[in-house]
């Protein structure tokens, strides 16, 4: 099969098949899929004016809740009977006013069916790049930044998976890493968007501790709002099956090649998952 190739899967346009990975160009909230994800991880546009190729990402702050739901309901639909949902956004926004955006995030996907487990506090280390300072040195009006983002993570109607396989094959945690990451502060450096080619990436280290954490090795993985292709280069790299849909065909394109290079150097190629 060609790398660019376009074939239908069950109502979704395929880009790019390969090696347990497929990309699809369209709208999450159009698509259905032959699959049902164990693991939803993603990070959806903020609605901060980040200027996307095919997507206009500011909106009444209201229109983009209503919007919020509907993807996040759609997510909800498609995941199977005990799918999780890892969903990486700001603690708050200040575009159009002070907004509290993870509260408001959970709201709408506690409304959309979805019950709460937990939030991770990813800590971007980037403190050096404040530029807002408020009243300087005054109490009338200073301006409080907190240089973090979050990752809400929400579960379908019981939090407990149940695997038959034995633990060693199931899991690939080590004991470092589980008992790093159950601790909710997750310290990462953030993505260079002009090292990538994309607007806003994040760092493969976080869908990857998501995966591995919330997942089994084999499971299907989706993630909504692919970009570049991150969340695609984790599954690959942990043994998942990944799914990701992309709405902007550029961004596809930028995907297939980052995921290309991953499953070439990928030392599990010719493991449990064979090339198309």
């Amino acid at each position: 099969m060609e790398l660019f190739d376009s074939y239908l899967y069950h109502s979704c346009m395929i880009f790019f098949e390969r090696n347990e990975q497929t990309i699809i160009n369209g709208d999450f909230i159009n698509q259905k899929f032959n699959e049902s994800p164990s693991l939803i991880v993603t990070s959806p546009p903020y609605n901060l004016d980040i200027k996307y190729a095919s997507y206009e990402d500011v909106r009444p702050y209201e229109d983009y809740l209503e919007w919020s739901y509907k993807w996040i309901r759609h997510a909800y639909e498609v995941g199977d009977d005990q799918c999780r949902f890892c969903m990486n956004i700001p603690l708050e926004t200040n575009l159009g006013g002070n907004r509290p955006i993870a509260a408001d995030l959970t709201k709408v996907c506690m409304d959309a069916g979805w019950s709460y487990r937990a939030t991770l506090v990813w800590n971007k280390n980037n403190t050096h790049k404040r530029t807002a300072w408020g009243s300087f040195m005054r109490a009338s009006a200073p301006c409080v930044i907190a240089p973090v983002e979050v990752i809400l993570v929400f579960f379908k109607n019981e939090w407990k998976r149940i695997d038959p396989r034995e633990p060693t094959e199931a899991n690939d945690i080590t004991r470092d890493e589980f008992i790093n990451w159950t601790n909710g502060l997750w310290s990462m450096t953030g993505e260079s968007a002009k090292r990538i080619g994309h607007p806003a990436p994040y760092p493969i280290e976080l869908p990857l501790r998501c995966m591995k954490l919330f997942s089994h090795v084999g499971d299907v993985i989706l993630d909504p709002f692919l970009g570049s292709g991150t969340t695609l280069i984790a599954t690959t790299r942990s043994r998942r099956k990944g799914i990701g849909t992309e709405m902007d065909r550029g961004y596809c394109e930028l995907a297939v090649k980052r995921v290309m290079e991953e499953i070439q150097q990928s030392p599990h190629c010719n493991d449990a998952f064979e090339m198309n």
